[in-house]
């Protein structure tokens, strides 16, 4: 059985997160595991509370899982605060775990704060150099490099800086960029562009989808590109298959 962990936070309303990671990765072939940092409280109108869980619970669930089944892939989401941001990279190097997929979730859809500013200072000095590929939207990647990032050109400068920082990979995600939305992987010599075609929904956890799936595809063999590839026809797939639910009406993911 291939496996995989993923290490983010709850979503009590199942669109991201843990809960939307586990589907993917099931939906996919892989058996997921879970390292849950924070519990948050949210619904289709917003995140209402973050609760941290402890760092020492943190390590534990990674250490329980790891040692025991040992993991193909690695996902990391949404880490909130700087210790969990320090205590999750010291894990990854400790357990040598393979083919981490880093999406750095800072804000939610709403606004709300996902990564406290201190860590984000940790996440470039030492989690990006410990990652296989980051995976920022144009927002993301700007705070992590301090590129402006409003066009094809934008997300390649971006990339290539956060190819500088350690990471061997780097997608940059068009959706927040003006026009159809492309998305840029760099792997330190070469440059590929994966076009894709702008649904009308209102979704979120698209993010945490795109990385899940990539993750998964990486513990089953696929090299970065065919992974992303993959990942980003699944997604497609899943935005227009997915349903409107909540007094916020925000879509959510349903079925493939």
């Amino acid at each position: 059985m291939v496996t995989a962990i993923t290490i983010a936070a709850s979503d009590c309303s199942s669109g991201a997160g843990v809960q939307a990671d586990l589907a993917v990765m099931r939906d996919l072939g892989v058996y997921g595991f879970c390292a849950v940092t924070n519990v948050t409280v949210q619904n289709s109108q917003g995140v209402h509370k973050v609760c941290k869980v402890p760092p020492k619970i943190v390590a534990q669930q990674i250490d329980a899982v790891t040692r025991d089944f040992g993991v193909a892939a690695c996902k990391v989401g949404m880490l909130y605060s700087p210790t969990v941001l320090d205590l999750v990279s010291e894990r990854i190097h400790r357990r040598e775990i393979p083919n981490v997929v880093l999406d750095p979730v800072m804000n939610a859809k709403h606004g709300e704060v996902l990564l406290m500013p201190p860590a984000i200072k940790r996440m470039k000095r030492w989690l990006i150099p410990k990652v296989t590929v980051i995976t920022p939207n144009a927002d993301e990647a700007q705070r992590l490099t301090g590129i402006e990032v409003h066009d094809i050109a934008g997300a390649k400068d971006a990339a290539k800086a956060l190819t500088d920082m350690g990471a061997k990979y780097a997608l940059v995600k068009g959706g927040h960029i003006s026009g159809e939305p492309v998305d840029v992987l760099y792997d330190r010599q070469n440059f590929t562009e994966f076009p894709g075609k702008r649904q009308d929904k209102n979704m979120h956890g698209t993010g945490c989808v795109l990385s899940a799936a990539i993750a998964a595809r990486l513990a089953l063999g696929d090299s970065m590109v065919d992974a992303v590839h993959f990942a980003k026809e699944y997604v497609a797939k899943a935005i227009e298959h997915s349903v409107r639910m909540g007094k916020g009406k925000l879509d959510y993911f349903f079925q493939i």
